[in-house]
This record gives structure tokens, C-alpha cells and sequence, in this order.
């Protein structure tokens, strides 16, 4: 069976959430924030979500799943080789930095650094998403490697983790800083040290 498209009202409440928690975080985002955002009632609201958690956790699931299909259907996830797709990821990586820090930073990556110990639901669920996403860009990862670097000893899983390391930690300087430049040298120097262990990639996409 199909499942359901999300009500109009129940889309609008997890899409405001992306962006309202991402600004505000976890603790200081209320209810109220959530219904004035996303321009619903109360009523509304818990009618669709028993809880703030609850909704959070939803939101979690939506942005795991928007996210999974900007990136599938971005330029970089069209090329031929692996190679390619790695550094194209980072291109577009680095592109999204254009935005405002709210709009580029994650969701997961908010939620886990302020609820990791007192919302176990969240965190594991911030957990899954992540590594899914870490999943996802490993295989590229691991193609390439067999591809042009066939005898190296790294993994790709840990090359993955170390990739999204970064991109997270770029993150929390964006927001203390409020400023991307950091974060623009941090992908810049990522890129570096990815081509000492696949070398250039032989097409630029971004």
C-alpha cells in the first residue's frame, strides 16, 4: 500500500520545524514558535503531534528524507565516475554555504549536540539519519577507492565519518561566528587532503 501524502497543516508545522530549530534550537523552540511559523492553531498542532518530541521526531524523518533526494538529484550524483561524485559533493557542499547559516546547517546535527543526553528518542533518531547519510556517500567513496586507489589502507566508511566531521564541526563555527568563511577553508582543505588519497578528480561539475 501507498502511503499517505502528509496533510497540508502537518507539512507546514515539520517544514517550519527544519527551520525554526536549526535557528533557535531544540530546548528554546516552543510550541507557540512552531504554530506561528508554520501558521496553524494550537488545536492544530496536537491534533497531528502529542507532543514537542513527538513532532521533532517527525521532523527528523521528513528532513532525513528531503535531504536524501536534493542530493540524489544534484548535478554531482549524474557522473560516470565515483571520483567525480566525491568531490562534486563537496562542491555542492561548499555552494550551500551561500545560504544563511540556518538554512545550511543541519537539523540532525542541531538536535544531537543539544539532546544527546536527555532525549534518547532523538538522539538515536538523529543517529540513524546521519549515518544514513554517511552510508550513502561511503559507497561513492568506496568505488573510488577501488577505482583509483586500489591499494590504499583507509576505508571509506571512516572516510565518510571524517567528511561529515568536519562539515559538522564547520558548522558549529558558522554559528559562533555567524559567518561561513571558516567553514569555506575547512571544505577547502578537505578537498586537499582527498585528492593526496584519490587524486583530482578528472571533471568539475559545480
Amino acid at each position: 500500500m501507498t502511503p499517505q501524502p502528509p496533510s497540508p497543516s502537518r507539512l507546514r508545522i515539520l517544514e517550519a520545524a527544519t527551520d525554526v530549530v536549526r535557528a533557535k534550537g531544540y530546548a528554546a523552540t516552543t510550541v507557540d514558535d512552531l504554530c506561528a511559523a508554520a501558521g496553524v492553531t494550537k488545536g492544530s498542532f496536537f491534533h497531528h503531534f502529542k507532543s514537542k518530541e513527538e513532532m521533532v521526531l517527525a521532523a527528523v524523518a521528513h528532513w532525513g528524507s528531503w535531504t536524501d533526494e536534493v542530493f540524489a538529484s544534484a548535478p554531482y550524483a549524474s557522473a560516470a565516475d565515483p571520483r567525480d561524485r566525491v568531490f562534486g559533493y563537496l562542491d555542492f557542499r561548499r555552494d550551500l554555504l551561500d545560504h544563511t547559516v540556518p538554512q545550511f546547517t543541519c537539523l540532525m546535527g542541531t538536535l544531537v549536540q543539544e539532546t544527546y543526553d536527555t532525549h534518547p528518542a532523538v538522539r538515536a533518531a538523529c543517529d540513524r539519519g546521519m549515518s544514513t547519510h554517511v552510508a550513502n556517500l561511503t559507497r561513492d567513496i568506496e568505488a573510488a577507492r577501488l577505482r583509483h586507489a586500489p591499494d590504499a589502507a583507509w576505508s571509506a566508511c571512516s572516510v565518510g565519518y571524517f567528511i561529515q566531521a568536519v562539515l559538522q564541526g564547520s558548522f558549529i563555527f558558522a554559528k559562533a561566528k555567524q559567518d561561513a568563511e571558516v567553514a569555506r577553508g575547512n571544505l577547502a582543505h578537505l578537498r586537499r587532503y582527498l585528492e593526496s588519497l584519490l587524486g583530482s578528480p578528472t571533471s568539475n561539475l559545480q
